[in-house]
């Protein structure tokens, strides 16, 4: 059932999305911080996509750079990068949020705190890993985007955002699986494989969508 559980997760991802562009710029930049957390904050479980041993948070990697992208197209370019900014400042925080949540010692009446353990001790590494390849692969992002948004008579939104999404995310894969990943997952190479075939999968079934998303969903505020 992850095969369909997957489908589900992409077209609950790109429903918020849109209603975060609809809502404003506010609410978009909100959607792209709590992305970058939960990245993180699930990337270590481990499932079987199509008999291949991979990780299942490659849906919200996707997902913050969409973000941006809508906040770029929309609102403007500097508005992206305050948004990059506060990813970065929540990402920080919760990293310094899970070693204070791990410093407290559980009472014997405690059940969580193995769990807890278990979830958050690798949170910094991965967050130091995470920030690392996102600030590499969002500013990439900005760039490649905003060169392609000076030609937006060759390239309309969706193709763009398909571009610039490509490849930024073979950089952020093949990155953060080497730094944030190795020793903790069973297969590198499937995780960078699959997880890339995932992103470029999940980037296909957006495309139709955005088009449409660009024709209808008007935000509530427009920037230059």
């Amino acid at each position: 059932m992850n095969e369909l559980h997957f489908l589900i997760h992409i077209i609950i991802i790109f429903g918020f999305g849109v209603i975060a562009l609809k809502l404003g710029k506010e609410y978009l930049a909100t959607w792209v911080a709590i992305q970058t957390i939960l990245a993180n904050l699930f990337v270590i479980k481990q499932i079987y996509f199509f008999g291949f041993n991979v990780t299942c948070s490659d849906a919200f990697a996707i997902g913050s750079i969409l973000g941006l992208n809508f906040l770029q197209e929309y609102f403007g370019r500097e508005i992206a990068k305050k948004a990059l900014w506060g990813a970065f400042f929540s990402m920080i925080f919760f990293a310094c949020m899970s070693e204070i949540h791990l410093l407290y010692s559980p009472s014997p009446y405690d059940t969580a705190h193995a769990a807890y353990q278990q979830l958050l001790a690798p949170s910094p590494r991965l967050l130091a890993a995470s920030i690392i390849v996102f600030w590499i692969t969002q500013q990439l992002d900005l760039r490649v985007f905003h060169f392609l948004s000076q030609h937006r008579d060759r390239f309309p939104f969706w193709m763009r955002n398909a571009i610039s999404l490509s490849l930024t995310q073979l950089i952020d894969t093949t990155l953060f699986t080497l730094l944030g990943l190795w020793g903790l997952v069973a297969s590198l190479w499937d995780v960078i494989t699959i997880s890339f075939l995932l992103k470029i999968a999940i980037i296909s079934l957006m495309t139709p969508f955005l088009a449409l998303t660009k024709r209808y969903i008007h935000p509530t505020q427009r920037g230059p």
